[in-house]
């Protein structure tokens, strides 16, 4: 009856994995079609206020006709291309020139947009004051060029506004040779009256993006606000709005791969604010105004970062700004102590060898090589439980009546033989925090994105394309997401029940079929994972083989 229920318990969490797979995944047809249908469309919503009822109506324009209802100062550097609405002096237009949507569609990756549009994602800046009467830039503003109108990493522009009381706003914007806006914000308080004036920032992005909906990856807005790290989820602004005060700090919106920040001026208290009315909204605004006199003039610095989220970048703008834990912005995970180091080792095996999987393997020997004594104790100890299961047998024919003398006579063998029956855990148990930091780095990294192995691994952040149901691709015809079981994950699997050959089988027949049947199990687990994590799993496999086999052929025990 133990038996069954097992059996039934294994099928039920098998039948529950593929009826997941067949009905909240979709297929590869029906990805192949939603991607076509998106390329297709040449129309974006545009949004307008919403109506009485809560709901919000759209007019259709093309991100193209959006950037051309204003007059536009352009950039470009190695980096980015876009350019900047003299609407607003809003960043709402920037495109990645080093990276592509993905490895079929070679369209750059487009971060922010107009804000009139649907997908509308923009970063605007300035001043406000508590003075009713004083007109200041808003996002409706159209602001004047002076002299240079395209901004390079070597010539920076100027933008100007003034009102009818006397005062006029400069904009001093510059870019360097990656990502960094900075933004040198002035008020020139020609009038007779003494103001104060308070900086803001904000980034506005109309609607939640398409995101990666997985527990270990943080998407969304993101600060460190007086060192403490604050995350919080589209949903959960939508529902409740987030305010705090803080003397420094960033603050933006993290998608998996990308980064919109801004640091506001330092040594300054300011209050950050995330929050949804029918766009998110995260923004800060100084809680110390800096008053301007008669004939005075006050200058704020902010800087703004819109980045791929390469670790070199991201530590270097942390280390040359002085931004508090701004590497904190690539979601390095609880275990950010082990995850940023095996980054780390993997990158400098690229370097060296120039293939990201050629590097996990490298780093997998050194894991190996680092739990080398541990394992050696393990394989020893399961060396001689093997070598002692006919002793165990006979122990148990003969003591099968009396469990306590069995448990007294098993005890004393395994002391006079030196044997721990637990060891062959302790290997595995060490390493799965490694797995699981693995399996971060090359989720979370953008360094692994699109990184191919060799043959048919294109792409180490992705799972392998391949499926043992139609042959490997011999078979014209595309199985169910469910049933794409690649090579590697197979060679996983086969690595791991050789391995298992070596240990001692179970004393329980009923584990023994459950140990039987774990392989298949977890390769068809980690057959959707990263092709570069079910790289390392093989390899380590192989070479726990190697270890494990050399070891039992050199132990020996004393009973006979």
């Amino acid at each position: 009856m133990e038996l069954k229920n097992i059996i039934a318990a294994v099928t039920l969490s098998l039948a529950i994995i593929v009826l997941y797979s067949l009905f909240f995944q979709p297929s590869p047809e029906e990805m192949k079609k939603l991607r076509t249908e998106k390329e297709k469309k040449e129309l974006i919503e545009n949004s307008e206020a919403p109506s009485l009822d809560g709901t919000e109506n759209f007019t259709k324009m093309s991100r193209k006709d959006a950037l051309n209802e204003s007059k536009r100062i352009f950039f470009e550097n190695e980096n980015v291309i876009g350019s900047i609405s003299l609407r607003g002096a809003t960043i709402d237009d920037l495109v990645f020139k080093n990276y592509q949507i993905s490895l079929d569609k070679k369209e750059k990756v487009t971060l922010l947009n107009p804000r009139d549009i649907k997908n509308g994602y923009s970063i605007e800046s300035g001043f406000v004051t508590n003075s009713k009467n004083i007109q200041v830039p808003n996002s409706s503003t159209e602001w004047k060029v002076l002299g240079n109108n395209k901004l390079t990493n070597n010539n920076p522009v100027k933008l100007v506004w003034s009102n009818s009381q006397g005062i006029t706003f400069e904009k001093n914007i510059s870019l360097d040779d990656q990502f960094l806006f900075t933004v040198k914000e002035k008020v020139i308080n020609s009038s007779d009256n003494t103001y104060n004036f308070y900086s803001y920032g904000q980034i506005i992005r109309n609607q939640k993006p398409q995101i990666s909906g997985f527990y270990i990856l943080h998407e969304g807005p993101i600060a460190t606000l007086d060192d403490e790290l604050i995350e919080e989820d589209y949903d959960d602004i939508k529902e409740e709005k987030f305010s705090r005060s803080a003397s420094k700090g960033w603050l933006g919106i993290g998608d998996k791969y990308w980064i919109t920040s801004i640091v506001p001026p330092r040594n300054k208290e300011f209050k950050t604010t995330f929050d949804y009315k029918n766009k998110f909204r995260i923004n800060y605004i100084s809680t110390e105004g800096t008053e301007a006199g008669p004939n005075d003039t006050i200058e704020e610095k902010i800087q703004i970062i819109v980045a791929a989220k390469r670790v070199k970048t991201i530590d270097d703008y942390a280390k040359s700004l002085n931004i508090e834990k701004f590497d904190l912005s690539i979601d390095w995970g609880v275990m950010y102590f082990l995850t940023k180091p095996l980054f780390f080792a993997i990158d400098y095996f690229f370097k060296l060898l120039g293939n990201y999987g050629l590097a996990i393997i490298a780093v997998t020997v050194c894991i190996r090589l680092v739990f080398f004594p541990l394992a050696n104790f393990s394989f020893k100890s399961m060396g001689k439980m093997k070598l002692l299961q006919p002793e165990m047998t006979r122990l148990k024919e003969l003591h099968k009546d009396d469990k306590m003398k069995l448990q007294q006579e098993m005890m004393a063998l395994y002391k006079r033989e030196g044997v721990n029956p637990m060891s062959g855990c302790l290997p595995i148990l060490v390493q799965i925090p490694v797995f699981f930091a693995l399996y971060k780095v090359l989720f979370v990294t953008i360094e692994m994105r699109h990184m191919p192995f060799y043959g048919w691994i294109k792409d180490l952040s992705d799972k392998d394309p391949t499926s043992v149901f139609n042959f490997f691709g011999l078979i014209p015809w595309d199985p169910p997401s469910f049933l794409i079981i690649g090579a590697w994950p197979i060679a996983m699997g086969i690595s791991m029940f050789i391995q298992q050959k070596l240990n001692p089988a179970p004393p329980d027949p009923v584990q023994a079929k459950i140990f039987m049947f774990f392989p298949l199990f977890l390769t068809v687990i980690l057959a959707p994972f990263p092709a570069g994590l079910v790289i390392y799993w093989t390899f380590n496999n192989i070479f726990t083989l190697i270890q494990q086999y050399y070891i039992q052929r050199k132990t020996t025990v004393k009973t006979k």
